[in-house]
């Protein structure tokens, strides 16, 4: 994507449909005159005066006890140095936005005009008893020490300075387990510091708080070593001053068994890496370019383990891993302070669950066969759910123990089921999706790539490498909407209807009619078909011209599935094929079936439905729980209606005893696990959290999936065909750009599942 592109894109995304990134949504009902009286005159007097008896009721009575602010004057934003607080609010709103899709914290954006660091203090100070906690941010050295020092001293809320101790947390954790794995010792290890800003100093400080001897650590600024016997030094330079007769960062990398690097890209050399210790471990973290390229360094040393800031690379340091979640068990126990103890704890359990196997849907997402600790895996990847169940009861423990809690947490299982239910645990579909896909690229055929949406939807899979995009349809056409996109990158477009691709019209004919001579079809009547894009398309997928296929945007879902069910037709022992739909609600991803296909199933095909569904869900790495719906609960109707799902549960007990399914069922029962457990213990989905339903005909399944989409705003990822030959997927009339984009990333994965399952195939 070029650059201008690329800015251009930037920009709408924050402009549009409404500017910026976050909002305020209320949590309690309003929709009558006795809910607004309640929620303001008279009612709110009550609790009003609950707190003016005690402050301690703000956060019984008010959101407080969930609120962040976050917290910028804008004079060291991201790379982009001193460019003000208005400038820095984008950035600010985006940090608001990972408190919330990480951890279920509401963070609140404030951008302060000062520099003056009495007036910023004094600004959050008289601001504080909004807050549950302050997150400064993208605040510059030396004042942004001296700002949360004073903060931290002055309020009884917590208050954290990520791009100090975030980046430190992180990195703290990586190099504990780095140093276990080359079975060094961290009191003894020689340590090279590039960078002398606030995430250098409050990095270094942590290593030394876990061992780290100050007479083996060296640190630079622009100007070099910084040594005790130069001048001018700030405090916390002297702090860190070495008595070596040392100046450059050449000579303080021989020998070195860790170099850290937080400064610019490139000052790193392989013949500095060579002369490190062996095993050395390197952590070149400046951004978006490390000290050193990474595929540089990895030649130049077979036995480093290396660590970036980048996500193209293993070992990502990403504060998205320390801050959410510290802040989360922060404020769950209503700490005064984010102390030494709680940031250590924080990076104990962040060392530790790198070492607990990986689950399958952290290994699905970033393509992996299976993670493991080892040198390319010594920190958690950001999409691992497990870090909101570990890491704020680690957080919390802490606080409670050094005596800074205020409302200690009894009950430990209960709080890790509370924070699983939190959107960090498994609202991240879209992510893993698009994430998987680009681990193994696969060749797609936009079936309408004439039509603008969809080229726009082929571009952004292209640019993001989600997929090999071929683009079928009238080439004059697709051309001249990729000028008006600007879209120039050199991609295949086949028109079906140009002479160029005679030879293939006919053999993709021949072998049409070879398969459906004895069903009517002529081999002139084949030919004609063959002009039709979705023929065309299902045979260039058939014949391995292209691993999948999207269409359906421009036309009528029965119109597009014949041909796809003529040409691909059904897998082997499958006597339906369906569709299932994911939706991404607030409770998680629900998975949806039959939503497009098949209108009156009866219990055996009902069955074979709610089969493919729990593998689709498997797939994409959760553990399917099943509710086959009704209007009736457990044998109360005898009505042929509820009688076939009864049986269809049957059936599934019988042929697969390990499925967590049951039913029949009515919809509130299955959802409401509480409700469910009360009026049905015997149930297999009691105590479960059903994350998979199969509706009993084609009309209950398409209503409910489009009044979630609807009324519910929850984005709709489907229909995903299942039980054919080959990955071809057929999206609803009017698709979205990103229900195309997110489609495609369905029929990528779909082929690498084909792929995958061929190859066991072959080696048994």
């Amino acid at each position: 994507m070029s650059n201008q592109k690329q800015r251009r894109e930037a920009l709408i995304y924050h402009a549009k449909p409404q500017p910026g990134k976050i909002k305020i949504v209320p949590t309690k009902p309003y929709s009558t005159q006795r809910d607004l009286a309640l929620a303001y005159s008279p009612g709110v007097a009550e609790p009003c005066l609950e707190i003016a008896k005690d402050k301690e009721n703000v956060y019984k009575y008010t959101a407080k006890g969930n609120i962040v602010a976050v917290i910028s004057n804008g004079t060291a934003v991201l790379g982009l140095g001193n460019i003000g607080p208005e400038a820095s609010k984008p950035v600010m709103e985006g940090k608001s936005l990972l408190f919330k899709i990480f951890a279920d914290i509401d963070g609140i954006d404030i951008e302060l005009d000062t520099e003056d660091v009495d007036k910023f203090v004094e600004t959050v100070k008289m601001i504080a008893p909004t807050f549950g906690g302050i997150n400064l941010e993208d605040i510059k050295a030396p004042e942004a020490f001296e700002i949360e020092r004073r903060l931290k001293e002055e309020l009884d809320i917590p208050v954290m300075h990520d791009d100090q101790h975030g980046t430190a947390i992180i990195s703290a954790a990586a190099l504990l387990n780095a140093l276990e794995l080359t079975g060094k010792k961290i009191s003894e290890v020689k340590i090279v510091v590039s960078g002398a800003g606030a995430a250098a100093v409050s990095c270094t400080r942590l290593y030394k708080a876990f061992g780290a001897s100050p007479k083996n650590i060296v640190m630079l600024d622009s100007k070099g070593v910084i040594r005790s016997d130069r001048a001018n030094l700030s405090t916390e330079k002297l702090e860190f001053a070495s008595d070596r007769k040392i100046d450059t960062l050449e000579e303080a990398m021989k020998d070195a068994d860790v170099f850290v690097g937080l400064s610019i890209a490139n000052i790193v050399s392989p013949e500095m890496l060579t002369s490190m210790a062996p095993n050395p471990i390197v952590f070149a973290m400046a951004n978006p370019d490390p000290e050193i390229p990474y595929e540089l360094a990895c030649k130049t040393r077979k036995d480093i383990i290396m660590a970036t800031g980048r996500s193209d690379h293993p070992n990502q340091v990403n504060n998205v891993l320390g801050f959410p979640f510290i802040f989360r068990g922060a404020l769950d126990v209503r700490a005064t302070s984010i102390n030494e103890a709680m940031k250590m704890a924080a990076v104990k359990a962040l060392a530790e669950l790198t070492k607990e196997p990986v689950p399958e849907q952290v290994n699905i997402a970033y393509g992996e066969t299976r993670l493991t600790f080892g040198k390319d895996y010594i920190i958690p990847k950001p999409f691992d759910q497990r870090l909101i169940a570990k890491i704020p009861p680690a957080v919390a423990k802490a606080a409670m123990e050094s005596g800074v809690a205020n409302a200690p947490i009894e009950d430990w299982q209960r709080y890790e089921e509370e924070l699983l239910q939190r959107s960090g645990n498994d609202n991240k579909v879209v992510r893993l999706l698009h994430s998987r896909a680009k681990s193994n690229t696969k060749r797609i055929v936009f079936a309408e790539a004439d039509q603008l949406d969809v080229l726009k939807a082929a571009q952004i899979v292209y640019e993001e490498g989600i997929a090999e995009p071929i683009l079928l349809g009238r080439k004059e056409i697709i051309v001249e909407l990729k000028k008006e996109l600007e879209f120039d990158a050199d991609i295949p477009i086949v028109d079906p209807l140009s002479k160029e691709f005679d030879e293939r019209h006919i053999r993709y004919a021949t072998k049409y009619w070879e398969s459906r001579k004895r069903n009517g079809t002529t081999l002139y009547s084949a030919k004609i078909k063959m002009k039709e894009r979705n023929y065309f398309g299902a045979m260039m997928v058939l014949e391995g011209d292209a691993d999948g296929m999207i269409s359906g945007y421009s036309r009528a879902y029965p119109t597009v599935v014949k041909p796809i069910l003529e040409v691909i037709g059904r897998a082997a022992n499958v006597k339906k094929v369906s569709t299932v739909n994911i939706m991404i609600t607030d409770r998680g991803p629900l998975f949806l079936a039959d939503t497009s296909i098949n209108i009156e199933p009866n219990a055996e095909e009902i069955a074979e439905i709610a089969q493919m569904t729990a593998n689709v869900a498997a797939t994409f790495g959760f553990d399917p729980v099943l509710a086959l719906l009704s209007y009736a609960n457990f044998g109360s109707s005898s009505h042929p209606n509820a009688k076939k799902v009864r049986r269809a549960v049957e059936i599934l007990h019988e042929t697969n005893p390990s499925l967590v399914v049951d039913g029949e069922i009515q919809t509130d029962f299955a959802l409401n696990r509480e409700l469910h457990e009360s009026q049905f213990p015997f149930s297999k989905l009691a105590g479960r959290k059903v994350n998979t339903l199969i509706f009993p005909n084609l009309e209950s399944a398409n209503i409910t999936y489009k009044l979630l989409k609807e009324l519910n705003g929850a984005d709709s990822i489907g229909p995903i065909m299942v039980g054919l030959r080959k990955s071809v997927h057929i999206m609803q009339l009017g698709a979205s750009v990103d229900e195309i984009v997110n489609m495609t990333a369905v029929a990528v994965i779909d082929a690498q599942e084909r792929e995958k399952r061929k190859k066991a195939k072959s080696l048994r």
